[in-house]
């Protein structure tokens, strides 16, 4: 299969990337985060979580930085919202695209959200339907979908079965999450082929965490499967919380340059991105793990 002329990356930086950080950020650090995403050329930004404080700390404030963002024309705002009282404040907080998320795994649910993928399942209902009250557009994830830290494989075909019930619920696009990062192209593309012999890859995603330094290779294959669309962290940051030893979300700096070396089309300035990832590094206080976003800024304070 030929590869696309278009690939679009989903930001989730602010979101996933920010949530597992030890060190206390403040709105104002996440809301600059945001804003130097959005003058990237970056056309979707997973903003925030709607989550109580008491499970996931560093998300207090979510509404705060909605309230605080420049939301520029033609980018996608997003929050996490778990529950109905997450789309509730989504809801006031005027977000108008939120993410769901469930798991491929019954043991990775039982231990993330403390209930089976058929319970998950259902208390999404509610939530589907106040999002389509809303006029509100919902994007789903699916973690463990190329292994489990508790059950070890996983079954294509359990991923694509869930992803038709996610999809058959009211969810425009499924984003399919490597969410230990033990997948290798082979499992990749058998795993895309499972789920598209009856979905449209133009309603998949992938998500891919580098634990075993695989993600852009995983990325690569699901190119070549008619994959257009990639979750990715600026600077790489990010990890779970629930598989220890599980490093972060793939770098955008990367996949970025990946994506230009294979002459394929996104829109983001990639030096501008580098920029941005290394400025919440510094907040951080901690290495940028974008491998490309290094050599670049080296490179260009060497010639500046």
């Amino acid at each position: 299969m030929s590869l696309p002329q278009h690939v679009r990356l989903v930001e989730v930086g602010p979101r996933d990337g920010l949530q597992n950080e030890q060190r206390p950020i403040g709105v104002a650090d996440k809301v600059r985060l945001v804003d130097d995403l959005s003058a990237t050329g970056l056309d979707y930004i997973e903003v925030g979580s709607f989550v109580s404080p008491k499970w996931v700390p560093q998300m207090a404030g979510s509404a705060e930085v909605f309230a605080g963002i420049q939301q520029r024309e033609g980018v996608v705002y997003a929050a996490l919202t778990p529950n109905m009282r997450g789309l509730e404040a989504a809801v006031e907080a005027k977000v108008r695209e939120v993410a769901v998320f469930a798991a491929a795994s019954e043991a990775f649910s039982q231990r993330n959200i403390n209930c089976s993928i058929a319970e998950s399942l259902e208390r999404f209902a509610p939530v589907m339907q106040l999002a389509r009250e809303q006029g509100i557009r919902v994007r789903g994830y699916i973690s463990c979908v190329l292994g489990c830290p508790y059950d070890g494989e996983v079954a294509p075909e359990q991923v694509a079965a869930i992803t038709r019930e996610l999809l058959g619920m009211g969810c425009y696009e499924v984003s399919l999450g490597d969410t230990i990062g033990v997948g290798t192209a082979a499992g990749t593309r058998r795993m895309i082929e499972a789920v598209g012999r009856d979905i449209p890859r133009t309603r998949l995603a992938g998500h891919f965490h580098d634990t075993y330094g695989q993600a852009l290779t995983n990325i690569y294959a699901s190119l070549q499967e008619g994959v257009t669309v990639f979750d990715s962290s600026v600077a790489g940051l990010g990890g779970c919380p629930y598989a220890k030893g599980a490093t972060g979300n793939v770098a955008t700096e990367d996949v970025l340059y990946l994506l230009e070396g294979l002459g394929i089309d996104t829109g983001i300035d990639l030096l501008a991105l580098a920029r941005a990832g290394q400025r919440i590094c510094d907040v951080l206080d901690k290495a940028n793990g974008s491998r490309a976003a290094r050599a670049i800024l080296s490179r260009h304070e060497a010639t500046a």
